[in-house]
């Protein structure tokens, strides 16, 4: 997977005397290649940075620092990477999720948050896939939520739009978008894996014929 980093400019700070839970904030932050300063809890009022990492218990009862807890680590990578967007509210673009797939042997993903690229990674298995994106869907907060899937291999794509109409709660936005010219664009890519991401990110930026994809929940 690609980390990719709208946040390098923002100052981030890490409050806690739990060893267990400074390891798991720091070696996070370490993977996203964000810079952090180690405070005290009783320093968190005090901070001049733009977020804090503490735990629930170490957290100042009123605070208007911006605060994430231990908790968030019941998240993925990439939804914690939204969170973080999100608390920071950086002046993005509306408040939109956009899955872009690639279908294939090798699944490609590309997802954006509020106009940023936060994740571009690939996918061996189709039911794997399936539950990574439900995990980013469900944890992210959006006015609209779009999956764009390239019509290279429809059989591919109806199969990850059965999964994931059986396994989501919530709806989405569904568009199969033409591929016909992506593959032109990253045809000197042959790395493994890179053309696939490469081409989900092309699709994810395209317009494709539009279904609004109810829960079976609902719709019965």
């Amino acid at each position: 997977m690609s980390h990719i980093n709208p946040l390098l400019k923002t100052r981030i700070g890490i409050a806690t005397t739990y060893g267990k839970h400074y390891y798991r904030f720091s070696t996070y932050l370490k993977t996203l290649d964000l810079s952090f300063d180690s405070i005290l809890p009783e320093e968190i009022t005090d901070y001049t940075g733009h977020l804090i990492f503490t735990t629930r218990e170490e957290s100042p009862k009123k605070c208007e620092k911006l605060l994430l807890y231990e908790d968030i680590f019941e998240h993925h990578s990439t939804v914690i990477r939204g969170m973080m967007m999100q608390k920071l509210n950086f002046d993005f673009e509306e408040e939109i999720l956009i899955l872009g797939i690639d279908p294939g042997q090798r699944i490609g993903l590309s997802v954006f948050y509020y106009g940023q690229e936060i994740e571009s990674s690939f996918h061996l298995s189709v039911e794997d896939f399936v539950f990574h994106i439900i995990q980013i869907l469900g944890g992210l907060r959006a006015k609209r939520k779009i999956i764009k899937i390239g019509n290279g291999n429809m059989e591919i794509a109806k199969q990850i739009v059965s999964m994931l109409n059986l396994k989501f709660c919530s709806s989405f936005e569904l568009e199969f978008v033409d591929e016909h010219k992506t593959s032109l664009k990253i045809k000197n890519f042959n790395q493994r894996g890179k053309r696939d991401m490469l081409s989900a990110k092309y699709i994810s930026q395209r317009d494709g014929f539009r279904f609004s994809i109810l829960p079976l929940s609902i719709t019965g």
